[in-house]
């Protein structure tokens, strides 16, 4: 089963768009087919984003089926503690714990919309960085 760490930009678009590639991969890890991982901080950050009153909007959810959708993602992901800190490796600060999250959780792919911040740095420690289309298109080659 492959581990996975999703960037805040992939937690956004699945809630966003459910019919999306983003949402599928959260289907997916519902059916046990992917592993979720995720840190405490990356955790944090998803509910600080998407609690935000113009994602609310745009989302046309109330506060609290967004803090369900994270209470379920909770119990579904693995939680990775950080061991080791390897900052600085990438472009935005903010991308820091995402990456942290993959390397500590040994993740198999570091999905983001965000390709370019991230550089090749997750594939110097055996991450496959892709887009949400490109890991369900590598689930099935």
């Amino acid at each position: 089963m492959k581990r996975v760490v999703l960037d805040t930009d992939v937690m956004v678009a699945a809630l966003r768009s459910p019919n999306g590639a983003a949402a599928q991969i959260l289907s997916l890890a519902t059916r046990g087919q992917v592993q979720l991982l995720v840190s405490v901080p990356l955790m944090l950050e998803y509910e600080a984003v998407l609690t935000r009153p113009e994602q609310l909007a745009a989302m046309r959810a109330p506060v609290e089926a967004i803090q369900a959708v994270l209470d379920d993602f909770a119990v579904l992901a693995e939680e990775i503690r950080g061991h080791f800190r390897w900052r600085p490796q990438v472009r935005d600060v903010n991308d820091e714990m995402v990456l942290e999250a993959a390397v500590n959780g040994r993740a198999d792919a570091l999905v983001s919309f965000n390709l370019r911040d991230f550089g090749d740095v997750p594939a110097r420690f055996g991450v496959l960085l892709c887009t949400p289309g490109q890991f369900l298109g590598s689930l099935n080659p």
